[in-house]
Order: structure tokens, then sequence, then C-alpha cells
């Protein structure tokens, strides 16, 4: 591993630090609703990437199935 790359990365304490502040900021009542908002937006990223791949693995049989019927053609 790169020794530069360690020197960003947060600690134990560290998280304990950016949890108070996280909860300083936005209160006991505001973080369940900040965390569905945040697995919300995390489930259609997964969705819309899915759903990127399925397209980009049609296009890539299409183009093979082109290609042998180009084949056969000839």
């Amino acid at each position: 591993m790169n020794p530069i790359f360690l020197i960003g990365l947060p600690g134990g304490s560290e998280w304990i630090i950016i949890l108070f502040a996280i909860l300083l900021l936005f209160g006991g009542r505001k973080i369940p609703e900040l965390m569905r908002g945040l697995g919300k937006g995390i489930r259609e990223f997964n969705s819309a990437r899915a759903n990127i791949t399925e397209e980009l693995k049609e296009g890539m049989k299409e183009d093979e199935h082109e290609k042998k019927r180009k084949e056969e053609d000839k």
C-alpha cells in the first residue's frame, strides 16, 4: 500500500468525532430520516447501474448477432 494514501484515512477516534459532529448538526430526530434518504439514494443508484449494465449487455449481443448475419450473407 502507498503510505501517502493511508494518511487521509480516518481512524477510530476520528470516526467518533465525525459521528458526534453529525449528531450536533442534524440532531437525533433527523438522523433516521437522513439515513432513509441515503439508503433510498443508494438503492436508486444500484438500480440505475444494473439497468445500464443490462442495456450494455443487450447491445453487445445485438452486435454479435449482426456480425454473424453479415458473415452468413458472404
